[in-house]
């Protein structure tokens, strides 16, 4: 299947930080997400995807097609749910929905009212009143209500509750269930794609790590365990990092490297969450940087 959206060699440089070489793609009917630890690029990428941020060099593609020269064309085919207030805060609900479909050609106001009703968003308030949970409730209402084929979202669950955040998950699961639509989001809460992300994209320190299926990429590592006594067996076997405690250690490796150790050691290997995976990704990056 065509790439809904590919990201090749983007570059952006600030004073502080910059993106290298940002560089990864998504097929039509899939879920990717978006993770790294805050402060590694994610929002930064995102904004540069979405002509936000203009970059310094690389090339952003949307449907085949170079999203830059073709912006106003592209967006109508977009959803875009940003972890910051983009409405007018004087007005209510109902007014910003006026003025936001009236720039899509496709607005769908049963497909609206549908989702405003289900998320639990009152029309009459104004959009300075709402929490952030709803606010961001509001913000899935207009990116789903212009039959958008590439949904992008920055940080959608945070601020949900487990219940909405559950909700929105099965959501997500139902659009994708459209093979022409494709699904991108960041997220800090690892959890919730292991439950629906088809690829896991990992940026650190503006630096694509690794672009990979979920599953193969869950397969990848394991973390070992063991006593003290045990250690120097995981050591020759090239852990990417080690913590160790009162009562013994962990290993964390590649399954590779881990199926070397002997038959018969004393250790208990176990398949690392998503959330284990970046962080001893992150914290043995930062021990191999703190060595050079």
């Amino acid at each position: 299947m065509e790439n809904i959206l590919e990201v090749d060699s983007v570059t952006k440089t600030f004073k502080d930080f910059s993106l290298k070489d940002v560089t990864f793609s998504l097929k039509r009917g899939y879920i990717m997400g978006f993770i790294g630890p805050n402060g590694s690029g994610k929002s930064t990428t995102i904004r540069c995807i979405m002509d936000l941020m203009h970059i310094d060099n690389g090339r952003i593609k949307m449907f085949g097609l170079d999203f830059h020269k073709n912006m106003k064309k592209l967006k109508q085919h977009i959803g875009f749910v940003y972890d910051q207030d983009v409405f007018f805060d004087e007005l209510t609900v109902e007014k910003n929905k006026r003025i936001i479909s009236s720039f899509y050609e496709q607005w769908d106001e049963e497909a609206f009212n549908r989702y405003i009703n289900d998320f639990g968003v009152p029309l009459n308030k104004p959009v300075k009143s709402l929490s952030k949970g709803t606010k961001m409730k509001f913000a899935l209402a207009i990116a789903l209500s212009h039959h958008a084929e590439l949904i992008i979202m920055d940080e959608p669950t945070s601020g949900l509750d487990p219940v909405f955040r559950k909700e929105l998950l099965d959501i997500l699961l139902d659009i994708i269930q459209d093979e022409n639509k494709a699904i991108f989001f960041s997220t800090h809460i690892t959890t919730d794609l292991e439950q629906v992300a088809d690829y896991i994209t990992f940026i650190l320190d503006g630096k694509i790590l690794f672009s990979k299926e979920t599953e193969a990429l869950m397969e990848d590592f394991v973390i070992v365990k063991g006593g003290k006594n045990s250690k120097e067996i995981v050591r020759g076997c090239h852990p990417l990092m080690i913590k160790e405690s009162s009562l013994g250690f962990e290993a964390f490796m590649k399954k590779e490297d881990a199926n070397k150790i002997k038959p018969g050691s004393n250790l208990k290997l176990e398949r690392p969450t998503l959330e284990e995976i970046m962080y001893y990704l992150v914290k043995s990056q930062q021990q191999m940087e703190r060595r050079f």
